[in-house]
């Protein structure tokens, strides 16, 4: 297995602990789906290589040591006894291959985002501060055609090139979100699945919706965007709790 090469701003351990966190608390919100999904960071210059869980472990259960180093550009890493899971290699490797920005990538079946993955118009609008942050921010996949070998991969990565559009909506699947950190990634998929819970909501009311206009929705996207620390504190929180509560992912 390939040496990760970390730039002097990398911390491997910080970054391995900081991401085991990540799916310690994903799986205490539920909004994981069984053994299943998947996150990745990338720990080179270049991105291409990356942690990942390790093949269809529970969530709860991840340590920072269980997570695989991987290559994208090594097909040779589906080869060992602890081979990455087929779709989480075509997805996540794929992306790694191809979208330098996309540090860090999160794919879940959270029940409100695929909610919304499976209506006719995938679109989350602007109703609330929430789904406000991800005005004009988000992309929609409405060509789903089966489980995310690399076909299905590329097709990803094609809708999440541009770099404003940090959330593809999988359509009749589930969701991706991608970033600069694993604090940047979580915070996003977070206040996503909260903005999709609401609107979900607020439709199940029957009631007409008061929607945002464009201009506020485009400002305060901005003023979240440069709101200070809010993902940094997050992780630090989340950090603070499992180890609270005695949980071992740091291990």
């Amino acid at each position: 297995m390939p040496v990760a090469q970390l730039s002097p701003k990398h911390n491997l351990q910080q970054e391995r602990e900081d991401l085991a966190a990540t799916f310690r608390w994903t799986a205490r919100l539920n909004m994981h789906e069984g053994v299943a999904n998947h996150y990745s960071l990338a720990v080179n210059e270049e991105g291409t290589q990356f942690l990942m869980n390790p093949n269809q472990m529970h969530f709860s259960l991840i340590k920072a040591s269980d997570l695989l180093f991987l290559d994208a550009n090594d097909p040779s890493s589906m080869e060992g006894p602890d081979a990455p899971d087929p779709t989480a290699w075509g997805l996540h490797g794929t992306i790694h291959r191809n979208l330098p920005h996309a540090r860090c990538a999160m794919h879940v079946h959270s029940i409100y985002a695929t909610v919304i993955a499976m209506l006719e118009d995938s679109s989350l609008p602007a109703v609330d501060q929430n789904s406000a942050m991800f005005h004009n921010r988000v992309a929609v996949d409405t060509q789903y055609g089966g489980l995310a070998f690399e076909e299905e991969a590329q097709r990803c990565c094609q809708l999440l090139a541009d770099p404003m559009k940090k959330v593809l909506i999988m359509g009749n699947h589930g969701i991706m979100v991608v970033g600069d950190s694993v604090a940047d990634t979580f915070n996003r998929l977070y206040y996503f699945e909260r903005a999709a819970e609401t609107y979900v909501k607020a439709l199940w009311t029957g009631k007409p919706i008061r929607a945002l206009s464009d201009a506020v929705a485009e400002k305060t996207a901005q003023e979240i965007e440069a709101y200070p620390e809010q993902a940094d504190k997050l992780m630090i929180a989340i950090r603070q709790i499992l180890e609270r509560d005695g949980e071992d992912f740091r291990l």
